[in-house]
């Protein structure tokens, strides 16, 4: 049968969160009940209930940045039991035939992915997210959580960790090798610790120094300002992979002038603003220019493995139910160090 939780819900993109209940589906045969602890608040979570990334539909319990403990399963269910601690990143299904899922690649179903919030299964049932007490998801879609990670920290990986993770794995990150993580918000505070515990080179590029501790503290070498222009022509020729994870508009053609030959240039951030680049500046040293969106379930499982073993977990800042509209203007503001968390335990009873 289906059972009743309580929510934070969005009743139309220009309105305040309010306390809701809302219905899970009852148990399918390889389904699990995940007792909700913390929720990571992403800036895409923003993007969604603002509808600047287009029409969404409401009421909206966004949240893709999950962390519990598994409460009840289903009749088939082998890969959880009751008491596991785990995690719900951006997707709860795929066709799970295609191609791409056979490949981990669940996040490109060739058929449908169907994203934790703001989507819809194929029958039908709208998806809502983990700013909630409870989530019903099939197995194969929850990660299970270091037993040395808390959860409060490890909820923001389930977004920001496999974000960056991904790319730096894909593009080599590791000894031997210099890597610039562009920003150091929730995306760029996790690559400048996992790229310097894979044993990278870390710098950072940000607009300012005013977070220069705390990069150093993470694990980063340098740290450089971008408003100080002529950082681009000092550090020309440098690195072997720089990771973009600003949504601003950025001077791609100078982030490729600061790429050793055969480099790489990832963006995992989103501006709004078509971009421009000089196809010379990708010819001249044999660069790549490309981009990364989240990971599939193999690769998110991984990242919470490789984090757990080097003792990484996300900088947060843990609030409460009333606290989320506040939030949403902080992340806006880039007044956040470095990942809001919401203890869903102090959403209140309608």
């Amino acid at each position: 049968m289906t059972t009743v939780t309580r929510a934070l819900a969005v009743p139309s993109a220009s309105a305040h969160f309010e306390p809701v209940t809302i219905e899970r589906r009852a148990l399918r045969d390889h389904d699990i009940r995940i007792d909700i602890a913390y929720a990571g608040i992403c800036h895409s979570d923003i993007h969604q209930v603002r509808e600047e990334w287009g029409p969404a539909v409401f009421p909206m319990v966004p949240g893709h940045e999950i962390a519990g403990v598994v409460s009840e399963v289903g009749s088939a269910v082998t890969r959880h039991k009751v008491g596991d601690r785990v995690g719900v990143g951006c997707m709860v299904d795929s066709c799970g035939q295609c191609e791409q899922c056979l490949a981990g690649h669940e996040n490109f179903c060739q058929v449908k992915t169907v994203w934790t919030y703001n989507d819809t299964y194929p029958d039908g049932e709208i998806t809502q997210g983990g700013y909630s007490q409870q989530i019903v998801v099939a197995e194969d879609f929850a990660v299970k959580i270091p037993d040395s990670m808390e959860l409060d920290v490890a909820a923001p990986l389930l977004c920001a960790g496999v974000t960056v993770y991904n790319p730096l794995k894909r593009w080599g990150a590791g000894p031997g090798k210099k890597v610039a993580v562009v920003g150091m918000g929730g995306l760029g505070h996790m690559a400048v610790k996992i790229a310097a515990a894979m044993g990278s080179e870390v710098t950072v590029l940000s607009q300012t120094t005013s977070k220069e501790a705390d990069g150093r503290a993470f694990g980063a070498v340098d740290y450089r300002a971008t408003a100080d222009g002529s950082v681009y022509s000092e550090l020309r020729g440098t690195f072997d992979l720089v990771i973009n994870t600003v949504s601003a508009d950025v001077p791609l053609d100078r982030f490729l002038r600061m790429l050793r030959p055969f480099g790489a240039v990832v963006n995992v951030g989103l501006p709004t603003n078509p971009q421009q680049v000089r196809i010379g500046s990708l010819t001249s040293g044999d660069k790549v220019l490309t981009g990364s969106n989240i990971g599939g379930i193999p690769i998110t499982q991984e990242m919470l493995d490789f984090c757990g073993e080097h003792g990484i977990a996300a900088t947060v800042e843990t609030i409460s139910a009333d606290e989320v509209d506040k939030a949403y203007d902080r992340v806006v503001n880039s007044d956040v160090r470095y990942r809001f968390v919401i203890d869903v335990s102090t959403i209140p009873a309608t």
